[in-house]
């Protein structure tokens, strides 16, 4: 396939636009086309950036065009346009400009391209004149940041409402800056000595046992030493605190309710020393083929897995030490991973979201045997989903109390509530919300 990364990227986002997941449409081309590695990187960074920023682009597109309705392919060139000039330094401002009157030649807008090339050369121009962004900003506070930073307005609500304007601002650019990758090393084959000497440039994370962040610049992930032996996994730092929050022991019953793609399962059984059984549930038999190929790389032994709905699984009641929900969420805390997660998700669905997080949680609580250890946790910042499915758990089930951690990786994280946020602009990690209750 012999195309531009842009003329790919504009193709990519007409396809998105049309309903299609980015990471599964970006994985699609990349496996098709026959760039090189320059070209796939501006590819990926042109199709992300232009998603993530399209708030901001469709802004600035009305600011400066004389007509509001574009046609939706014009209206997507001039994004792509736009991000490179707005955001990529190493893109000639000509270059991008010329390459943007290019697309709308190839792609039956030759009409148009007056209007490509003269709506650049304004942001441009404007750029001069005014030595400042020429965006135009309202004086509402949410729609102010929501413009700038590009995120839905009920996003920016439900974090001003928790963090206030700075912190929420720190917040917004955290998200939009591309996402680093952490592994976590497989103790029961190596350990985090050998894998930071065998991969270059990979470096520790404070406070994080067995814990390695990769350089930008890494490659493709199964080329890398360690991967075929299983020496680790990807996962981030954040998600990795999880399991430490559980403390399974060997031997004991363990239940992930929420299984797939299986990270945390994984870690579970290496904390058991995969002395025991993990039980991975999940209601998606093809999430969970993810986890059969991990379980096989990294060769454990202690996973049964299960395909079932966790709000209905009878065969556990009162038959585990501790059980892990890792309840589906909107995601709030992982928005830089998922580029389109930011329009995908609404208030309605997070409201959703909330009553079965409560039914799972309920179900997964009759799996436990007496003084048993329930971790509820979620990689969103979003209270409707974390603190008010707690208060309300434990206002149904007065028998049930938030349990202090104890682990020192989780200590200096916990609130005075006991749960433990973490954000991602203080700790430079996911966002995650987690905490530990336990029968009274």
């Amino acid at each position: 396939m012999n195309q531009s990364s842009r003329q790919l990227a504009f193709t990519t986002l007409r396809s998105i636009q049309k309903g299609a997941f980015a990471d599964v449409a970006v994985d699609q081309v990349l496996h098709q086309s026959d760039l090189n590695l320059l070209d796939r990187r501006l590819f990926t960074e042109l199709v992300y950036g232009t998603v993530r920023r399209q708030r901001t682009l469709n802004a600035l597109i009305d600011q400066f065009a004389k007509k509001k309705d574009q046609p939706p392919d014009l209206r997507l060139i001039l994004q792509l346009g736009l991000y490179q000039l707005r955001y990529l330094n190493q893109i000639p401002e000509s270059a991008a400009v010329d390459t943007s009157v290019e697309l709308a030649k190839k792609n039956k807008l030759s009409g148009l391209t007056g209007v490509v090339n003269g709506i650049l050369r304004q942001y441009l121009r404007s750029q001069l004149i005014l030595h400042a962004d020429p965006l135009k900003l309202c004086d509402d506070p949410v729609e102010q940041l929501g413009t700038l930073h590009s995120y839905p307005d009920w996003i920016i609500q439900v974090w001003l409402e928790q963090f206030g304007i700075d912190d929420t601002a720190k917040l917004c650019e955290w998200m939009n800056q591309p996402p680093r990758i952490d592994l976590r090393v497989n103790t029961l084959k190596t350990n985090i000595e050998q894998v930071e000497s065998a991969i270059p440039d990979s470096q520790c994370i404070p406070n994080v046992p067995n814990a390695l962040r990769l350089p930008s610049n890494a490659g493709a992930i199964q080329n890398l030493p360690g991967y075929a032996e299983g020496w680790w996994i990807v996962q981030d730092s954040s998600a990795q605190l999880v399991s430490y929050l559980v403390d399974p022991q060997p031997g004991e019953i363990v239940a992930d309710a929420c299984a797939a793609p299986g990270g945390k399962t994984l870690h579970l059984a290496e904390l058991m020393q995969d002395q025991g059984t993990v039980w991975a549930i999940d209601k998606t038999a093809s999430r969970l083929k993810k986890l059969q190929q991990n379980i096989d790389r990294l060769g454990v032994t202690s996973i049964q897995i299960l395909t079932s709905d966790s709000r209905d699984v009878p065969s556990l009641k009162g038959k585990c030490d501790r059980v892990l929900v890792d309840a589906p969420c909107s995601g709030l805390g992982t928005l830089n991973r998922h580029a389109d997660a930011r329009w995908r998700q609404t208030p309605e669905s997070a409201t959703a979201l909330a009553q079965l997080q409560q039914e799972i949680l309920t179900e997964a609580a009759s799996w436990l045997k007496p003084q048993g250890v329930l971790v509820y946790s979620t990689c969103t910042l979003n209270p409707l989903e974390n603190e008010s499915v707690i208060e309300k758990f434990l206002h149904q089930h007065p028998n049930w109390a938030i349990e202090h951690p104890t682990h020192p990786a989780l200590i200096t994280l916990t609130s005075q509530q006991g749960w433990i946020k973490v954000l991602p602009h203080c700790h430079n990690m996911d966002g995650f919300f987690m905490v530990r209750l336990k029968q009274i």
